[in-house]
């Protein structure tokens, strides 16, 4: 495992420093009046290209190279790289051009998780409600259909999240860890393998991204994130059924939440779905916690309080990932895990919006 991390690494990394030099000209195009902008300067959004190359290099060598050898078949790994690479690549078109439309971008990742459950006869059998699971297992293509949504959504919820540097990468390394950690615990070494390849990668990204902002994951990193770790938490539910359907969901439930609330904020008020804005959780903390920072101009200025915004995101999604892997296998704890956290998120947004933040917060 180990050495599939370090593979991962330093074909990310390297690939994240090659796009960093030599796609300055394709930032020039995102603008600068755009609502989610919270940096000074032209940076590359092709972060996410170098995480895929890194991933994919590492999965190769899980299935070829002898040392790394895990009992992951070739056939296997390539089959879901090919699955997933519209979607990825679509995010990364968006990243050059700017100018695909999300309900493209939408299609893109739901084509490519019905196109990975078709192949990997992947399914949502279980729900933890009895009723609906009956449902389920009448209608077998029900469940293939629930997990292709449940897949093509999750890139777009890391995407709404990926707002300031190293927030959406570390909160998709926590994620990919607490996978790697139950299925270990239930001997599953190929799943395990599969999230952990990823933590390389990100991690390679990481190195450029956060603290110095130098490049970003853009919607292809997003994608990257989204469609590998649910792919994998809907075969570890699938293939392990002492492991809760719930698990999942608390493991994920600050990118899950951020995207509902947001499409229920903007229904509320007359707007679409898909209309940018900067109300979302991480904005606010971003402008009404985070102090201004003392920096000899204000790009410098803007970088540091970008940069101090993170943290109190990456605690925020501790809160969910901790009892998930405490609970993994106990569904009403976890039931409860995932009201507590939507009830403090709810909670929490409104102290913000109305400036009722406790002094001690306000470092």
């Amino acid at each position: 495992m180990i050495a599939l991390i370090i593979l991962s690494f330093f074909v990310s990394a390297i690939a994240v420093q090659l796009f960093m030099r030599r796609a300055r000209r394709h930032a020039r195009r995102y603008g600068a009046d755009m609502p989610q902008r919270f940096h000074k300067g032209h940076v590359p959004r092709l972060g996410g290209a170098g995480i895929m190359l890194g991933m994919s290099a590492a999965w190769l060598g899980a299935g070829l190279i002898e040392p790394l050898n895990i009992a992951w078949p070739l056939k296997s790994s390539m089959l879901t790289l090919v699955c997933i690479l519209p979607a990825v690549l679509g995010g990364i078109v968006e990243d050059v051009t700017q100018q695909v439309k999300v309900r493209y971008r939408l299609g893109l990742t739901i084509g490519s998780a019905l196109l990975v459950c078709w192949v990997q006869g992947l399914g949502v059998a279980r729900t933890g409600f009895e009723t609906l699971d009956g449902w389920l297992a009448l209608l077998p293509y029900a469940s293939l259909v629930f997990a292709a949504l449940a897949i093509g959504g999750l890139p777009h919820a890391f995407n709404i999240i990926d707002g300031y540097n190293g927030l959406a990468g570390t909160v998709a390394v926590l994620v990919c860890l607490a996978i790697s950690h139950v299925a270990l615990q239930l001997g599953d070494r190929q799943l395990a393998a599969m999230v952990i390849c990823l933590v390389g990668a990100t991690f390679g990204f990481l190195v450029w991204n956060y603290p110095r902002g130098k490049i970003f994951a853009g919607d292809g990193g997003a994608y990257v994130w989204g469609m590998v770790i649910a792919v994998a938490c809907v075969t570890l539910v699938q293939r392990h059924r002492v492991v809760s359907p719930w698990f999942p969901m608390l493991l994920l439930i600050y990118p899950v939440w951020e995207t509902l609330f947001s499409i229920y904020r903007k229904l509320a008020r007359g707007q679409s779905p898909g209309t940018a804005d900067a109300l979302h959780f991480h904005q606010l903390i971003f402008r009404r916690i985070v102090r201004v920072a003392f920096a000899d101009d204000e790009a410098r200025q803007l970088l540091a309080r970008n940069n101090r915004t993170s943290p109190y995101l990456w605690m925020f999604a501790a809160l969910s990932v901790v009892p998930a892997v405490l609970f993994w296998n106990n569904t009403f704890v976890l039931m409860l895990f995932c009201l507590l956290f939507v009830t403090t998120y709810v909670g929490a947004y409104l102290m913000i919006v109305r400036f009722k933040v406790p002094r001690w917060l306000r470092p």
